[in-house]
């Protein structure tokens, strides 16, 4: 070689290599432990908003999925809603229509009744007419066999035959006109 280097020089050159990166492998140990402790407050505060971003995205998806189940639902029972209001509607429809039917058949039943009981005032005055007039026939039919037995005889009371055979007269016009009437 060109020149020669004591084998002295070498090894102090070494040696002093080595105590530098010794040394200096300690000061990097020491001032990160240093910075370890003097740590940055922002540092901090960035990793819990990070922590507390990610936290968020995830309550996010499970509020979107159960925002999601929630408006299947609402759609679901809106419609149920408004099935329901369409039978409602359709029974109160029927409902209407009966009511009205109903009131028709009263007010029929109603003048059936009146009209039933009209037939039966006049049935009822028919048999009372026609009793009577059975009645008065009797009579007359019984005063004619005694005066034809000669029972009766009203040639001894003229007065009396008179009144008797007028009022006999006039029941036997009434009774004509009943008789007529019931026919």
């Amino acid at each position: 070689m060109f020149f020669e280097i004591p084998q002295n020089l070498i090894l102090m050159t070494a040696g002093a290599f080595l105590l530098g990166w010794l040394l200096s492998s300690i000061s990097g140990s020491m001032s990160s432990r240093s910075k370890a402790r003097k740590r940055d407050p922002r540092d901090d505060r960035i990793r819990s908003l990070e922590a507390e971003h990610r936290i968020a995205q995830s309550q996010v998806e499970t509020l979107s999925e159960k925002v999601g189940a929630l408006e299947t639902d609402l759609e679901n029972a809106n419609e149920g809603v408004e099935k329901r209001d369409n039978v409602i509607s359709h029974q109160q429809d029927k409902i209407n229509k009966m009511n009205s039917d109903l009131k028709d058949s009263v007010l029929k039943t109603r003048e059936l009744r009146s009209e039933l009981s009209d037939r039966a005032t006049q049935n009822l005055k028919s048999e009372v007419k026609l009793r009577e007039i059975e009645t008065e026939l009797d009579v007359a039919q019984a005063s004619t066999d005694l005066i034809a037995t000669g029972v009766l005889d009203y040639s001894l009371a003229p007065e009396v035959k008179e009144v008797a055979d007028g009022e006999n007269d006039e029941d036997l016009l009434d009774a004509s006109d009943m008789t007529k009437a019931a026919t």
